[in-house]
């Protein structure tokens, strides 16, 4: 991601409907988890780092641009840079892994997924998000640099030649699906764009109502997996 594109998810993410509810999903994913070590990769403005230090994991933020890894220094974080395909840890060496938004923008993802295999403890855990379904493509994933979206099978199938056992696979922003595929359809450039705080506040209450519909089977904007090493 251009290093404006994260300054300006920086800016937003506080208070954007998007950004909130996916940090009330990792803080969900972790609950049951005992703290650790923990590495977010691809950590852009490092929201997701605070909520993993906020529930009491050791958590670094890792970014590959300078623009990413000072703008998440600067908010306190413990930040390394470095390339997801060449992580710069010794083997075996963590507890959770999560990577949001990560993986489609990768040429080699396989590369990305084998390195995340190899830091992991046995034990460990890895949590990954990802823009879904290839018929979503538009101007937006070009503004910030994806080089796919991917399908459910395709992303289990990621993670099973990586040497992980998937746990959980579901969908997410289903509700706003029909939307954002109007929206993309018209619109050029990136969504990560100031809203009203009333349009905000509505697009909050909908994403907010997922968390008790039985949604996750149907086709959504984003895929949610939960994995561990294979033994």
């Amino acid at each position: 991601m251009e290093g404006t594109e994260v300054r300006k998810l920086a800016e937003l993410e506080d208070d954007h409907w998007w950004y909130r509810e996916r940090r009330h999903l990792l803080a969900k994913a972790i609950s049951g988890l005992t703290p650790g070590r923990a590495l977010d990769i691809g950590a852009a403005g490092g929201g997701n780092t605070r909520v993993l230090r906020q529930h009491g994991w050791d958590a670094v933020a890792l970014e590959y641009g300078a623009d990413g890894a000072e703008v998440a220094h600067g908010r306190g974080l413990a930040t390394v840079r470095g390339d997801a395909t060449r992580l710069p840890l010794a083997d075996a060496s963590l507890d959770l892994v999560m990577a949001f938004d990560l993986l489609e923008h990768l040429v080699d993802d396989d590369a990305a997924v084998a390195e995340v295999h190899r830091v992991l403890k046995p034990t460990g855990t890895y949590l990954v998000a990802v823009p879904a379904d290839p018929r979503l493509w538009s101007d937006h994933d070009e503004a910030v640099d994806h080089v796919r979206r991917y399908t459910r099978e395709g992303l289990v199938s990621l993670l099973e030649r990586g040497g992980f056992e998937v746990t959980d696979v579901r969908s997410w922003n289903v509700l706003l699906r029909p939307v954002v595929a109007m929206r993309r359809r018209t619109s050029s450039g990136s969504d990560l764009d100031d809203m009203h705080p009333v349009v905000n506040w509505g697009l909050r209450t909908i994403i907010t109502a997922e968390r008790y519909l039985p949604v996750g089977g149907l086709p959504g904007v984003s895929l949610l997996l939960r994995a561990q090493p294979r033994s």
